[in-house]
């Protein structure tokens, strides 16, 4: 069951991202204010007693740097940095509350989206004044030339630069192209760190390969075990099926061997009552023989 702190985070938490979603002036304080407060509540329910578990704990987290890092990027002045601000954000995963069919954290992320492409594309057609024009066009097309840069690398450095010389993407990768004309000493140091990467590279490659090699071996010793305790099993069940069999049969001549002992003591029995009648007569007539002398 959750605890009273929860019940209040999850709800400051629905509440923050309500107002995530609705369109907001510059003049709204509400929001950061109470993504201050839902700092300060999540690091009083890790220390609670009876926190949650480590998985919600960890979404929870995740909505709050989302909510935090969405007002960082708002306060930023060009929409081409507020577009790639909100490139690197990273919405939750599953709902705050039980109603909401997705994400509230995901809404608010396509919204922003949205009205970042629609900021870019307005200073793109030249919607303020000419240098302003200028600029959003070139800052538009640097972000959308990003990926372009780094794939097409048989393009000149000199020709990039010209046409996009203030954009940030631009000036990297200029810089990571000059990198290449270093000194000696530092490409020796680059070759040697390239070997050494080369080296942990084999070394998991390695750890990965015995991993595998164990796993399967475990398989195959698990298989052979659950074959053997397989035939064990079958064969403890013949003999149990045979001991009652035996039960059975020693049952059954223990009830025979009762009943013959019973007839015999019957027999026994009228043959002393015989005997007994036998003798008893003998000796009348004996005496009836053979009368005592006088």
């Amino acid at each position: 069951m959750a605890s009273r702190l929860e019940i209040n985070f999850v709800r400051l938490l629905s509440r923050c991202e309500s107002i995530a979603s609705d369109k907001r002036s510059e003049t709204e304080w509400r929001l950061e204010k109470y993504v201050g407060a839902l700092e300060e509540m999540l690091v009083a329910l890790r220390k609670s007693v009876s926190k949650p578990t480590p998985e919600v704990l960890t979404e929870y987290t995740r909505k709050v740097d989302f909510l935090k890092g969405l007002l960082e990027a708002e306060k930023l002045s060009s929409p081409t940095e507020k577009s790639l601000a909100n490139q690197f954000l990273a919405p939750g995963r599953t709902p705050t509350i039980a109603n909401e069919r997705m994400p509230a954290t995901k809404t608010v992320h396509m919204q922003t989206k949205a009205r970042c492409t629609g900021e870019m594309r307005n200073e793109l057609l030249g919607s303020g004044s000419a240098s302003k024009g200028k600029s959003g066009m070139e800052s538009v097309s640097c972000v959308l030339l990003y990926q372009s840069i780094l794939q097409v690398e048989m393009l000149p450095s000199d020709f990039i630069s010209d046409v996009f010389p203030s954009c940030p993407l631009v000036r990297a990768q200029t810089d990571l192209r000059h990198r290449r004309g270093l000194p000696l000493d530092e490409r020796q140091s680059a070759a040697e760190l390239d070997a050494i990467l080369q080296h942990q590279h084999n070394l998991q490659e390695k750890i990965a390969e015995d991993m595998l090699n164990l796993a399967r071996n475990l398989k195959n010793n698990t298989l052979a075990a659950q074959s053997i305790i397989k035939q064990d099993n079958q064969t403890l069940s013949q003999s149990m099926r045979q001991a009652d069999l035996n039960f059975e049969k020693l049952k059954t001549e223990s009830e025979r061997l009762e009943q013959h002992a019973k007839k015999s003591v019957n027999w026994l029995l009228w043959l002393m009552l015989i005997l007994v009648s036998f003798t008893f007569i003998s000796m009348i007539l004996f005496i009836r023989l053979f009368p005592r002398l006088r």
